[in-house]
């Protein structure tokens, strides 16, 4: 049977979400505590795949395995995290249709960018700290200008996989928070690396470096050499994906976690 796991984790200590040699990442180690708690090889794909550094408060993966007769999904949910790593945890688990695939079925995915402007030893780790309040309104003119379908190959890493860069953009813009500002993205999907290079020219704007007319016309350029570096890692967090309410009606998640189905 395939089963859809919702779960978040600090990214901080994993080499990104997948799999790779001679490195410990967020999937490795989902894979072997699964295979562990059913007793069964146990292989996931995500949603997504974070890079190093970067969290996610809301990631999804679906798996195949044969559920053992003692069990169920509350309890091997339960045993799942008394066996994960502690900045790893599952929040729910549920049984979907044969072919539901974690990643091509997610309808959008949102991610948020954290920004400290006020010093604090407890979110160094999960924020990006400023001296200095860049400027929220010429950010978020800026930010303006990624709404709607746009080639996204100016904030994208080089050699990527991707077939093309296109992406619908619903949601984009700097809000303020106590503390500092949160960076909010929500698209049908994300190019590699897109969201730490868009942060970091849209801080270029903050800080006076460039104008938002300049950051149009870098996305208009299509060209990665014009954009400014990545933000650091730290401060990003995949927050939410949708996926259509058929396959996500079973969920339930605790209150704190923010809610997934694309209504």
């Amino acid at each position: 049977m395939r089963y859809f796991l919702h779960l978040a984790y600090d990214g901080t200590d994993y080499h990104g979400w997948q799999t790779q040699p001679n490195a410990v990442t967020v999937q490795e180690e989902l894979n072997r505590r699964l295979s562990q708690v059913l007793r069964q090889p146990v292989f996931t794909l995500g949603s997504g795949r974070t890079d190093t550094g970067v969290h996610a408060s809301h990631q999804v993966a679906h798996f195949e395995a044969e559920m053992p007769a003692n069990l169920d999904e509350a309890t091997t949910l339960y045993r799942l995290n008394r066996a994960l790593p502690r900045d790893i945890a599952g929040y729910a688990l549920h049984p979907v249709p044969p072919k539901a695939n974690a990643r091509f079925d997610a309808e959008a995915r949102t991610y948020e960018y954290h920004v400290r402007l006020v010093p604090d030893p407890f979110s160094s780790r999960h924020a990006l700290y400023l001296d200095r309040a860049p400027d929220l309104a010429a950010m978020n003119t800026a930010a303006a200008l990624l709404l709607g379908s746009r080639d996204f190959t100016s904030f994208s890493k080089v050699k990527g996989a991707e077939k093309h860069y296109v992406c619908v953009v619903y949601e984009a813009a700097w809000h303020p928070v106590p503390g500092g500002l949160v960076f909010r993205i929500r698209a049908n999907r994300f190019v590699r690396g897109m969201v730490r290079l868009v942060v970091g020219t849209l801080l270029s704007v903050g800080r006076g470096r460039l104008t938002p007319a300049a950051f149009g016309e870098i996305l208009a350029a299509q060209s990665r050499v014009e954009a400014s570096g990545a933000a650091p890692a730290q401060g990003l967090f995949l927050t939410r994906v949708e996926y259509p309410a058929e396959l996500v009606a079973t969920a339930v998640l605790p209150s704190g976690m923010p809610y997934f189905a694309n209504r």
